[in-house]
């Protein structure tokens, strides 16, 4: 591994959830929910509490597109994971 490849790993490891989170804002996540539905669309707000507010939402329910939505609130205590899509 490169020496420049070794660094980029450290400052990645060095960052917190909270600077993971910032640095997607505006982006296409995925989010899966502790019932098992997943939202993909564009991450517009979230607060401390892991509350979600997503633009251009696609609700997928096992895998299968079921609706698509403006706007989404997602509460944070539904939240399994974030990630990018």
């Amino acid at each position: 591994m490169s020496e420049q490849q070794q660094q980029h790993q450290q400052q990645v490891a060095k960052k917190s959830p909270t600077d993971f989170l910032n640095l997607i804002l505006g982006q296409r996540v995925f989010v899966r929910l502790n019932s098992g539905i997943d939202y993909k669309g564009v991450l517009a707000c979230l607060d401390g509490y892991m509350n979600i507010a997503m633009e251009q939402t696609e609700e997928y329910v096992e895998g299968e597109l079921r609706n698509r939505y403006g706007d989404v609130f997602i509460r944070g205590n539904n939240v399994l994971y974030i990630s990018t899509a």
